[in-house]
């Protein structure tokens, strides 16, 4: 992992953090988040996967349902965010475009994700602190206001 501080001003931080292969994105991406003691931010990014673990929320059910993609892929789109979950510890969120051969995309829920060769991500921090609670009709920890 790369990280570069691209610009700090006003309570707001913006990095570059580049995975490489090899590299588990969620794994990389908590760990960043627990290194810095992020709040808020916001996480766009793209590059390839070797393989992926994505997920659909059921809302009937209440629980996710796993989709593995298990062949190369390009994230088309990476887009999530981080605030303070209902531990009190950076809680990320991701979601996720995957191209695959022949241009036929899967979406959803951001298991994990394998870099292959490389994701390309840009995490900008903000002063005010967002938190997660639980939500009593769906059971995920969503955003409070």
């Amino acid at each position: 992992m790369f990280i570069k501080l691209l610009s700090q001003a006003d309570g707001l931080r913006t990095f570059a953090v580049i995975l490489e292969t090899g590299e588990e994105a969620m794994a990389a991406l908590r760990g960043f988040a627990e290194q810095e003691g992020l709040t808020a931010a916001h996480v766009s990014a793209i590059g390839a996967f070797s393989q992926a673990t994505i997920s659909y929320f059921d809302w009937d059910r209440k629980e996710y349902e796993t989709i593995p993609v298990r062949e190369q892929v390009e994230v088309a789109a990476l887009s999530g965010d981080v605030a303070i979950g209902p531990d009190g510890k950076p809680a990320v969120h991701i979601h996720v475009v995957l191209g695959k051969r022949g241009g036929v995309a899967v979406a959803g829920h951001l298991e994990d994700g394998m870099v292959r060769p490389t994701l390309e991500i840009i995490l900008t921090e903000t002063p005010a602190h967002l938190h997660k609670r639980v939500d009593a009709a769906s059971g995920l920890a969503l955003i409070a206001r």
